[in-house]
């Protein structure tokens, strides 16, 4: 039996991972990643980059970043502790599901993750005070290659459960979405 279900999400390629748990009377033991057994359902994945981010205040809201089809990138986004409404959006063009977006609430011992493919845009609003998110890349950071859409977008239309705040003043200059934004081929 493998330690990951993957179980599919209404985009297309986005999947939530539920990792099988093992408990003793010692604690509890998961595996967060096994490349083999997730090209075993056919979601090759190799880690390129790790990366942890620790986010102090409730509401607060990082992203909506992606690279673009120079540095396509997949994620794999696991919460550590407290809790985040963790989002994802499709921009790839040539998708029965471009520039829509879902969202799925993660919380610290939950034994679950978001598997995000190349060619979409990623952000999460914390439901809880210090949330902690583990970040598995498929490709190196590449800045030269990076993009960003507002949180805002009314053309995307997110439904954040709480008021958006502490934006960075990076991701508060990410644009809106206009008629020249083509998306990301990968």
């Amino acid at each position: 039996m493998s330690e990951f279900l993957l179980n599919a999400l209404p985009l297309d390629g986005l999947f939530s991972v539920q990792h099988k748990r093992f408990e003793d009377d010692r604690g509890h033991f998961a595996r967060l990643f096994c490349e083999g057994s997730l090209s075993a359902f056919g979601q090759a994945f190799h880690i390129r980059q790790i990366n942890h981010s620790c986010t102090r205040a409730r509401g607060s809201v990082r992203g909506l970043h992606y690279q673009n089809a120079d540095a396509p990138e997949a994620k794999l986004i696991t919460c550590l502790r407290g809790e985040v409404w963790d989002v994802a959006v499709d921009l790839r063009p040539d998708s029965e599901t471009f520039l829509h977006w879902h969202a799925e609430h993660l919380r610290a011992g939950d034994g679950r993750s978001l598997l995000i493919p190349a060619g979409f845009a990623h952000g999460f609003q914390t439901l809880t005070d210090d949330a902690e998110l583990l970040y598995l890349h498929s490709a190196d950071y590449a800045p030269a290659h990076e993009g960003g859409l507002s949180v805002n977008d009314p053309r995307l239309a997110i439904a954040w459960p709480l008021p958006v705040n502490n934006l960075s003043a990076r991701d508060a200059s990410h644009p809106v979405l206009d008629e020249h934004f083509a998306g990301v081929r990968v």
